[in-house]
């Protein structure tokens, strides 16, 4: 039996409603916990779900919910059975992580994270009530743990947004040696890696902006009796409002199975007054040393004082890190091929400068941490040099990330590889683009023949990476007269690799916060493709009948973009042109004598597709194909989305008309 999709979506709204009204999943978890207690502890054997529904039916509780329903049991069967739908409504897959303990290894801990609403969102006080089906503001909060990445889902914005989602972290994702043992409490209070938690806002249009960024202390909860816990978070804001308070989340944490000995507050207290005290002492020491190491650049040429030579850099809470705790050797798996599929997919990555409060040209500093930039999608030129250089660094190139100025002396930031045989590419990480350096020796004569320098740096102050930094002390800052040997210390002066290790390396105690991995995208590109393409015909046919035109597609000639589309991605992403041949051969069968073809490319980073026409229409190019006059007139419009990790695309929209010629 198959129901309408709102009718299915009513009824799992009641399904859960009467879930919830009962406290089902609240008498689950204490059967698990009893089943395990009971069953498990002595034999260390995988817990199955035909376990745990035996357990429900053995104590009534499944009798007792259908009783309550009363649906019909087939449809109720395959309810249960059936692969979580995907989420149309807010209470679908509510419940998951807690049904999931099912599966779980009994000899493995995890921290159980629930999220139990919010409160106190102040800025969100006059938001009206959602009308059913009203597109909103939305807030969605993001987690990584351990190599783990979470996602809640989307709840309206309001004072106390209704946050109710759990998340289970496996304690031990990453161990190798101890992967197998069940870890006690003392082993974990070991483990000093946070809870990164991430606050995003989307708009109606689609817009990301970054509402919090927090660090959660976790281990609290091994000195909790029970292995149970119930914290407030404060959420502070970003940038300019780090010192402000932007809402409060009620979080409950669990560990599980329950811990058979709990430590006393006074251990947990005092194990984290040793990491602070630690971790301040090596960033007091890297202090010293990156105080006299200025002191020391200075005296090399009073002009160095004017250089873009970076060793702190604020993140998105305000706090001061030295420049190398940005990156770090990261790899995407599958997800991404080659370094140049890997500058593309940052490229596509949106671009926004840090916001300002009031007026002025004065840019804002703010480097955001990797899963903010993440989270977000977009960010400044250093959150995608930064992404850029660890990806390159994760493909085995000796990869540095650039600070220096563009034109009419911009600030700005890029990445640089250095070749085995000495080769120095420059890469743009906001466009993809890769450009040789070729030195000009100043003191060649004029007549000699001189390199013109096709990249946009004008000056660099300093390169770094995850364990090295180098300031530049040559006579000249201008790119095009420097020469990149980073061993000669007299043009490159080096800091020293075991203090930056002391601040920046990974797995010690340290306030550097660990990488996520990346995720696939979630986007089905063929599904989008089709639904941008019909929103552009749409609009394209009332911009038309405003101008008392009609319209006429041609489907075919639509199809016939498709090729030209797929090969301007692929020269974006591996710089190498290919398939234009027969590409202009088919527009030419397709195009009649006497007859004239125009086509417009444009390529764009998001999915808004009525934003993208209105851009359309300011060129002039593209304006005179959708209001094309003329005999015949067939117009087409061919739209390709490609994919990318994060849920990154490139759109390639291509219009074009062809009509009758009359003289």
């Amino acid at each position: 039996m198959s129901l309408p999709p709102e009718k299915a979506s009513e009824l799992k709204q009641l399904i859960q409603q009467q879930l919830l009204k009962m406290d089902v999943h609240g008498r689950i978890r204490e059967v698990l916990a009893e089943t395990i207690r009971e069953e498990l502890v002595p034999e260390h054997q995988q817990l199955s779900t035909e376990d745990l529904m035996k357990a429900l039916r053995q104590r009534g509780i499944i009798d007792e919910v259908m009783k309550e329903l009363k649906f019909v049991t087939d449809v109720n069967d395959r309810e249960m059975t059936s692969a979580p739908p995907k989420p149309s409504t807010r209470f679908v897959d509510k419940e998951p992580p807690i049904l999931k303990k099912a599966n779980i290894d009994p000899t493995r801990r995890y921290l159980y994270l629930q999220v139990l609403g919010g409160k106190a969102f102040l800025e969100h006080l006059q938001e009206p009530e959602p009308l059913p089906g009203q597109i909103c503001s939305t807030f969605t909060l993001c987690l990584h743990f351990r190599n783990q990445r979470f996602r809640s889902k989307p709840v309206p914005c309001a004072c106390e947004p209704d946050f109710h989602d759990g998340f289970l972290l496996e304690v031990h994702k990453d161990s190798l040696g101890d992967g197998s043992k069940m870890v006690d409490a003392t082993a974990m209070l070991s483990i000093s890696d946070p809870v990164h938690m991430v606050l995003i806002r989307t708009d109606t249009f689609g817009e990301t902006t970054l509402v919090a960024s927090y660090f959660l202390e976790w281990r609290s909860v091994l000195a909790a009796e029970n292995g149970v816990t119930n914290i407030a978070v404060e959420l502070l804001g970003v940038g300019t409002e780090s010192k402000v308070s932007v809402g409060v989340l009620n979080i409950r944490l669990e560990i599980y199975p329950q811990l058979n000995k709990v430590l006393s507050p006074e251990i947990t207290t005092t194990q984290f007054s040793l990491e602070r005290q630690k971790t301040a002492e090596k960033e007091r020491l890297f202090l010293v040393y990156a105080k006299q190491w200025w002191r020391e650049y200075l005296q090399i040429r009073p002009t160095h004082n004017v250089r873009l030579v970076k060793i702190f850099a604020q993140d998105e809470n305000g706090i001061n890190r030295p420049v190398c705790s940005y990156i770090r050797p990261l790899r995407a798996g599958r997800l991404l091929d080659t370094p140049r599929q890997a500058a593309r997919f940052v490229s596509v990555l949106g671009y926004e400068r840090a916001p300002v409060i009031g007026g002025g040209s004065s840019k804002q500093e703010q480097w955001c941490t990797l899963l903010a930039f993440l989270c977000r999608s977009k960010g400044d030129c250093e959150d995608h040099a930064n992404l850029l250089c660890s990806l390159l660094l994760g493909y085995g190139l000796e990869a540095f990330v650039c600070v220096g100025t563009k034109a009419k002396g911009v600030p700005h930031t890029w990445v640089m590889t250095c070749g085995t045989d000495g080769t120095i590419t420059f890469w743009e990480s906001l466009t993809g683009h890769r450009y040789i350096h070729h030195p000009i020796n100043p003191d060649d004569p004029p007549v000699a023949q001189q390199p013109k320098p096709l990249y946009p740096y004008r000056t660099i102050g300093c390169v770094f990476n995850h364990h090295k930094f180098f300031g530049n002390c040559q006579p000249s800052d201008a790119v095009e007269l420097c020469v990149f040997d980073l061993q000669d210390e007299s043009k490159w002066k080096p800091m020293s690799g075991e203090a930056i290790k002391s601040v920046c390396s990974p797995g010690t105690v340290s306030s550097v916060p660990p990488f996520p991995p990346l995720c696939a995208s979630t986007i089905d590109a063929a599904i989008t493709s089709n639904e941008i393409e019909l929103q552009l015909r749409i609009l394209v046919s009332e911009h038309r009948k405003d101008l008392n035109l009609c319209t006429v597609w041609d489907d075919q000639l639509s199809y016939l973009l498709s090729p030209a589309l797929a090969a301007y991605e692929l020269e974006r992403a591996t710089s190498i042109s290919a398939g234009n041949e027969e590409f202009q051969d088919a527009i030419r069968r397709a195009v009649p004598d006497g007859h004239t073809f125009k086509g417009f490319p444009i390529h764009f980073v998001y999915r808004n597709a009525r934003r993208a026409f209105a851009t359309c229409l300011r060129s002039p190019f593209c304006e005179e194909i959708i209001c094309c006059r003329g005999d015949q007139v067939r117009l087409a419009v061919r739209v390709r989305v490609f994919t990318y990790p994060e849920s990154a695309c490139a759109i390639w929209i291509m219009f074009a008309c062809k009509y009758r010629s009359v003289l």
